[in-house]
């Protein structure tokens, strides 16, 4: 009872500081910033002020890593770059030495005689060639298809023709290899650097002879006489020194645009177009060397009009790496004259009569001197 009164004092005094409860939401808040009667301190608010939102700690957040991000070429960097003292140096010694370096580069196409620029040697076009040559064989035998064999009588037609076209290409050196791929429905021939031949099977019934197999096989040919692969590669670095300027130029934002539209653009406009004089090229190149090789040129027309109602609906010619047929067909004819001239100045004929007179003699036992 006695440590009651003494404790009750106390109760009272503090009870009586509250005469009415709190009424308010307002009125406990003022409560809580009063002094608190059982401590020795005063109250202290946290007056610490939050961090302003540019200072906060964001770094770990990617997509505010992303909004902060800057292009990487602005307008005042480029005005700046332009205003540089060494800009104008540096562009002309880079222009001089552009210019000094495709002068330098610069080759006559055999044959035709067009002057073209050529980077690339023989060797590196022809490891790149090689590689090529492996994945083929190696896409041949996954898809489950096979060569013809040697005593196939299609490829001892193609190998017949190639044994007359190889002496008056120039390219008697090269390591000559021919497969004929058995597919009868791909209409197709090409010949990689290095003297690496690909026909299909299905060639071999639209070119009918060896006249029409020696106008497709004399234009395979010619692309490898005239570099054309090699050519391809050097003007391609042309194209990649312009694209990536423009992308340069745009900024990081718009780098994927820019090369997408960009590589469509020079594609149409470059890359195509070249395809296309390559091609016409081929065909007036290959069609010397099979008159020369004493097939006759005329059926050179005959195939290519006999390609033309194979292929239909050929995508028009703007579209496309290599020229329509119908315009194939104009420019042999133009061609034509010159290639009987050089088949009359082969002398065919009397190529032609002393190989029958030695396949005469040989099937008679008699050796002539």
């Amino acid at each position: 009872m006695q440590s009651h009164r003494l404790l009750r004092p106390v109760w009272t005094s503090f009870a009586t500081s509250f005469p009415h409860p709190p009424s308010s939401t307002s009125r406990i808040i003022r409560f809580t910033q009063r002094a608190r009667p059982f401590s020795q301190t005063h109250f202290r608010r946290n007056n610490w002020p939050r961090p302003p939102h540019e200072t906060r700690n964001y770094n770990h957040d990617p997509h505010y890593r992303l909004s902060q991000a800057k292009p990487l070429v602005t307008s005042d960097r480029l005005k700046q770059f332009a205003r540089s003292p060494s800009l104008h140096t540096v562009v002309v010694l880079s222009f001089l030495g552009a210019v000094a370096f495709y002068f330098a580069n610069v080759q006559t196409v055999p044959v035709s005689g067009r002057r073209r620029f050529n980077c690339f040697s023989e060797e590196t076009v022809e490891a790149a060639s090689d590689a090529q040559v492996k994945r083929l064989l190696y896409e041949v035998e996954r898809s489950g298809g096979h060569f013809l064999s040697d005593w196939d009588p299609r490829m001892i037609m193609v190998r017949r023709v190639m044994r007359k076209l190889i002496p008056v290409s120039g390219m008697g050196d090269a390591d000559w290899e021919i497969r004929v791929i058995e597919d009868p429905h791909t209409a197709n021939a090409f010949v990689l650097p290095g003297g690496k031949v690909f026909v299909f099977s299905g060639l071999i019934p639209i070119a009918r002879n060896e006249d029409g197999l020696a106008a497709v096989l004399g234009h395979e040919i010619a692309h490898n006489l005239a570099g054309h692969v090699a050519e391809r590669m050097s003007s391609q670095i042309g194209v990649n020194i312009l694209l990536y300027s423009l992308i340069f130029l745009t900024g990081g934002i718009a780098i994927l645009g820019t090369q997408f539209i960009g590589s469509a653009v020079l594609d149409l406009l470059f890359s195509r177009p070249m395809g296309r004089m390559q091609e016409s090229e081929a065909d007036y190149i290959g069609l010397m060397m099979m008159a020369e090789a004493c097939y006759n040129p005329r059926e050179a027309l005959g195939f290519w009009k006999r390609m033309e109602r194979a292929q239909q609906g050929e995508p028009p010619e703007w579209m496309s790496t290599h020229p329509s047929n119908f315009n194939r067909i104009q420019k042999i004819n133009e061609w034509m004259p010159k290639a009987l001239e050089k088949m009359q100045d082969s002398d065919c004929k009397g190529t032609a009569a002393f190989a029958d007179l030695f396949r005469r003699a040989m099937q008679k036992g008699v050796l002539i001197e």
